[in-house]
């Protein structure tokens, strides 16, 4: 499953090395579940580093690794978006992929790691950089809130809005992969959580019906309430604390919050996803892919309609 042909890809003198996972924030790389999986490349963001040093940042790991696959979600700064757009530009590569993931923080910590778990498979980088949108939908993403006052990711209704400002306040929310809110009752959620039955199912959240394992991280709220009662729900194999990113409070609208993500841990899984899905050839590029769009240009995998012109009327 993990072999690779001498002279194929991510070759660096003679030494076999995986093609580059790459991310704006070191909280967005969780540990690794085994010695095999390698880590990510942290790329520093304009504040850290001038545009000289993130060129050279970036010509080193293409050295390395042959190909890089930076994710990039839309909560990042705009100043750290357009400087891996400028970096990619100026060094004039098509090895470095730069893709859109619409998760929260802690689900795309989530998605990386599955990719760098990928990049010891015998899989390509494009077809590693376009598992990406395909793993996504695999990826159980939300978080236990203090409030919703300020959450602008998923519909909020004026009630849950109007219920926010009371101290003791609760909600049960999932942004990926389908939209949920409920407000958790008083009894619920603290820090001794542990009601069960048909109130506390209620308010869980539809989850994965896979096996997966949950990560969470907590902000500023005590509450066991993730792994006493949404874990079980949602039988999980595993679970594992990791501290919060960043970009959390920021992403849900307040720092009284415990984060979660659930997502497919084994690796042998994983790659029977992946190399389940029919692989095409770029028709731009050349790289492999699967789906149908190309990780490393963005270019569609079917040719768009020719433009079609209106007759003229006699």
């Amino acid at each position: 499953m993990t072999g690779r042909a001498p002279g194929e890809y991510g070759v660096n003198g003679g030494i076999r090395v995986p093609t580059a996972i790459a991310v704006t924030s070191a909280d967005l790389v969780l540990p690794a579940p085994d010695r095999h999986t390698p880590g990510a490349a942290v790329l520093h963001p304009p504040g850290r580093l001038d545009l000289d040093g993130a060129l050279a940042e970036t010509s080193g790991l293409l050295e390395r690794h042959g190909h890089l696959v930076a994710v990039v979600p839309p909560w990042l700064p705009a100043t750290t978006v357009q400087r891996l757009h400028t970096v990619r530009a100026v060094l004039e590569t098509d090895r470095i992929a730069l893709l859109p993931v619409d998760l929260p923080p802690l689900g795309t910590a989530l998605l990386v790691r599955q990719l760098r778990q990928l990049t010891v498979c015998d899989f390509s980088p494009g077809v590693i950089a376009s598992a990406a949108r395909l793993l996504s939908h695999y990826i159980y993403a939300g978080a236990l809130l203090g409030s919703v006052a300020k959450l602008d990711r998923i519909p909020v209704g004026l009630k849950a809005h109007a219920r926010s400002w009371s101290p003791s306040a609760q909600f049960a929310v999932l942004a990926h992969p389908k939209p949920h809110l409920a407000r958790l009752g008083a009894h619920q959620g603290g820090a001794k959580a542990g009601v069960k039955g048909a109130a506390a199912g209620a308010v869980i959240p539809p989850g994965p019906e896979f096996a997966t394992h949950l990560t969470f991280a907590r902000g500023q709220l005590a509450s066991d309430w993730v792994a006493a009662e949404l874990a079980p729900a949602w039988r999980v194999q595993g679970v594992l604390e990791n501290p919060l990113p960043a970009q959390s409070p920021g992403y849900w609208g307040t720092a009284k919050l415990v984060e979660f993500a659930a997502g497919i841990p084994d690796l042998s899984v994983l790659y029977q996803l992946v190399a389940s899905v029919r692989r095409e050839q770029c028709r731009w590029c050349g790289l492999e892919l699967i789906g149908d769009r190309c990780g490393f240009c963005s270019a569609p995998l079917a040719a768009p309609p020719p433009a079609t012109t209106a007759k003229s009327r006699p």
